[in-house]
């Protein structure tokens, strides 16, 4: 795909707008709750399939989430032929996208996170003007991949957890960029925090990989998907 030519790095402002030693109100999360978050996503995984396509995915994740050098480019590279050969994601990159890296599971400590590597691979690529880390996590959470799924963390404690940069401009596309997508809770509550913040910015997800839940068999890695992740009232869903 040919490289936007007004594209640039970053335009990320500090000090952080909120107050990384207070706990946001969850209240202020219910109206942009209200709203759904279109996300696309590129292959799938079954975490606890069995056979030869399973454990690749699985490998497929460890390597995104290492940030591996020689398969990030493939990744991709992948995503950037779907969209100039099948004109897929249409709706989700674009020449005004910000890709704004979803942050690790603690506060940053000077090491980037997987899903900001991904960002830079896919603005290198031409999808996006810039990539924007304009979202942090102020307060840690439990390690969803490593957490039971009853002790995962909820939407809320995602939202209170993430604090939003001021930006130089009111952005109009942004996307948010992880690694995997489970059921969605940290994309969801991720986009209410910049809808609080950027209330006329459309706020759109992407993440390279999707979980298959209890799936025992895959017959293949790469299955592009565009779907739809919402609030029940008590939990996020991920459709499909």
């Amino acid at each position: 795909m040919r490289p936007l030519s007004a594209r640039t790095s970053t335009t990320t402002t500090w000090p952080f707008r909120a107050d990384c030693a207070a706990v946001v109100a969850w209240p202020n999360a219910v109206a942009a709750l209200r709203c759904s978050l279109s996300f696309a996503s590129c292959y799938v995984y079954a975490p606890r399939g069995d056979g030869f396509m399973s454990a690749e995915g699985r490998r497929l994740c460890q390597r995104l989430k290492a940030s591996d050098p020689r398969w990030l480019p493939h990744y991709a590279g992948q995503v950037a032929e779907f969209c100039a050969r099948e004109r897929r994601f249409a709706n989700l990159f674009a020449a005004d996208a910000w890709l704004v890296p979803v942050p690790g599971h603690a506060p940053a400590c000077g090491r980037r996170a997987a899903a900001f590597h991904l960002a830079m691979a896919l603005h290198e690529l031409g999808l996006a003007v810039q990539v924007w880390p304009g979202i942090a996590r102020c307060v840690a959470v439990t390690r969803s991949a490593t957490a039971l799924p009853g002790e995962r963390p909820t939407v809320r404690q995602h939202y209170e957890s993430f604090a939003i940069a001021a930006a130089t401009r009111p952005p109009p596309r942004l996307v948010l960029v992880d690694d995997v997508i489970t059921k969605g809770r940290t994309l969801l509550a991720a986009a209410a925090k910049l809808r609080d913040a950027f209330p006329s910015a459309d706020v759109r997800a992407f993440a390279m990989v999707r979980s298959t839940g209890f799936l025992n068999r895959l017959d293949r890695l790469l299955a592009p998907c565009e779907g739809v992740v919402y609030w029940t009232g008590r939990d996020a869903r991920r459709e499909p």
